[in-house]
């Protein structure tokens, strides 16, 4: 095995040479086997004070000098060319077709914060300016925006090695907003991340960013928590299990000064299905759900866990028709063993709590002869995921609060409501979502409102007659709902709004206009839209 040098990354473009344990990622799916050595608490020390030494210098730069430097990144990450899709491919499992697009969104985010930069609104500036002569009192002038909130712990997630991981979302966002970060890599893909960590340290010294604006650690789990708990750290950003979710939030709140951790965990994306789209789309739905229950193995944090109807004459037809399309889905290679396990036993749970039946399960001869030769031989059974489908009555779903948990992977739970009344309680009864989607058609308005009214309230993201997966990067979009789907509802992780989360507001009062930012100046040179005095303008005062 071959062992990388590189305790932890950083601009400077030195390796760290402190000793430390070696291991090598949770799962690896080609032959090419590379094992890291796990960052030392030297390493993470360094790394923190970098970040803090950076801060100040980083957070003062012009809004062009940090666009170029996002732009950079991406144009850093294509050179990586095939190598990095090959490296994703052999670490995932997932298909190349699937990396190269996720190469391509990481790589828009990137711009997409660019873009947003330099259009510069972002930081809300509000000005009201003085009014001495106002009885009975005089108006001071103040002067209010956005500014950076300090270093930004990313914990890469294990479902997006590129997308949410060391370039990703949270990464792009974080130094959008002016802030440093060290990126804790996810062990399924260590390979993956030192390919792309090296790609954001060039773009660094190309651009000429201060050293320790990025750095990258190879942490194990269970030292996770020193990363948090660091003073340097201002804001830290997750996503995977509610377990360790809510370690880290613990983490920090716990510290001599709480920061905010910005959590994306468990959801299990209700998909309503009205009576007058069950008669008249019955066979487009459920080819639509299968396929969405089923991309990507069902490792997608939007996954339609929970299927909920009334039923009624148009219901067995209906679920004749998803088992039918369900049932000719492949299983697929999981990300990796752990994730694997924990589908398994999820299965397991379902298939012996009472009044849950099967109704569905994909079939992969292939991989099922591959497994019983593999096994026959005495080694580990593959990490295949195959898709299953259930029911249970609404009745039963309201007395197990375990059938509204989530199981990460490709299956789902239709739930048979008795009624109306009894789906509008099965609704209420759910957590927080980070999606909810409803099918209906004009025959279902009475039905509707409510159900909508509901589901608004359940999720961030409300969708009518599509399906949850696939999460669009744009300015409007809200990845993000109550608790437990995430740690802080007002905020979301994919979009231009997620730069919102490493930022906090201050006022200027009567400060010299020299003194101002530039945003904040009479002139305002950036041309950006504030609100001046009530009104919404890009004028200069």
């Amino acid at each position: 095995m071959k062992v990388i040098s590189v305790n932890f990354l950083s601009i400077s473009g030195k390796e760290s040479r402190a000793h430390s344990a070696t291991f090598a990622p949770m799962q690896l799916h080609g032959h090419n086997f590379i094992g890291y050595r796990t960052s030392a608490q030297a390493d993470l020390g360094a790394a923190t004070r970098l970040a803090k030494s950076a801060f100040p210098l980083y957070s003062a730069l012009h809004p062009e000098q940090k666009a170029a430097f996002l732009e950079a990144i991406a144009e850093e990450i294509m050179l990586l060319g095939d190598a990095l899709i090959e490296r994703c491919v052999n670490e995932s499992g997932l298909p190349t077709a699937r990396i190269t697009c996720e190469r391509g969104r990481t790589c828009g985010q990137l711009k997409l914060f660019a873009h947003h930069l330099r259009e510069g609104s972002w930081v809300e500036a509000r000005i009201d300016t003085a009014l001495p002569e106002r009885s009975p009192v005089p108006r001071p002038d103040i002067r209010r925006m956005l500014i950076p909130i300090g270093p930004v712990a990313v914990f890469g997630a294990s479902n997006f090695p590129l997308a949410f991981s060391t370039a990703g979302g949270d990464t792009a966002s974080a130094l959008a907003a002016g802030c440093p970060v060290i990126v804790k890599a996810h062990p399924s893909h260590t390979g993956t991340h030192e390919m792309i960590a090296t790609a954001v340290i060039k773009a660094a010294l190309r651009t000429r960013m201060p050293e320790g604006v990025f750095s990258a650690l190879y942490l194990p789990n269970e030292e996770a928590i020193a990363l948090v708990q660091d003073p340097a750290i201002q804001a830290v950003a997750f996503t995977g299990s509610r377990r360790v979710g809510l370690t880290l939030l613990k983490a920090a709140r716990e510290r001599a000064q709480p920061i905010p951790v910005f959590a994306e965990m468990s959801a299990v994306n209700p998909l309503v299905i009205l009576e007058g789209a069950l008669r008249d789309q019955a066979d487009t739905i459920a080819r639509g759900l299968a396929s969405s229950v089923t991309l990507g193995v069902g490792q997608f944090c939007t996954n339609p866990g929970l299927v909920l109807l009334v039923d009624s004459p148009s219901v067995s037809p209906f679920l004749h028709a998803f088992a039918t399309q369900l049932s000719a889905v492949a299983s697929g290679t999981m990300l990796n063993q752990g994730i694997h396990q924990s589908y398994r036993e999820g299965i397991k749970a379902l298939l012996a709590s009472n009044g849950v039946t099967e109704i569905a399960r994909g079939i992969s001869a292939a991989s099922r002869q591959a497994t019983v030769a593999h096994a026959a031989a005495g080694g580990d059974e593959p990490s295949q995921g195959q898709p299953f489908a259930f029911t249970v009555g609404g009745e039963q779903f309201l007395s197990d609060k375990q059938l509204s948990e989530e199981v990460f992977g490709p299956s789902t739970l239709v739930v048979r409501c008795a009624s109306e009344s009894q789906l509008l309680q099965v609704l209420q009864s759910l957590e927080g979502q980070l999606t909810a989607t409803v099918h209906a058609t004009d025959a279902d308005g009475l039905l509707l409102g409510p159900v909508a009214s509901i589901l608004v309230q359940k999720a961030g993201r409300v969708i009518y007659g599509g399906y949850p997966t696939g999460v669009e990067v744009s300015d409007a979009m809200q990845h993000g709902g109550p608790f437990p789907s995430t740690s802080d509802p007002r905020t979301t992780s994919v979009g231009t709004a997620a730069i919102l989360r490493f930022v906090r507001p201050v006022a200027y009062q009567d400060f010299p206009p020299a003194l101002l930012p530039d945003e904040l100046k009479n002139e305002n040179p950036f041309g950006i839209m504030r609100l001046v005095n009530g009104a919404l303008t890009r004028e200069k005062i």
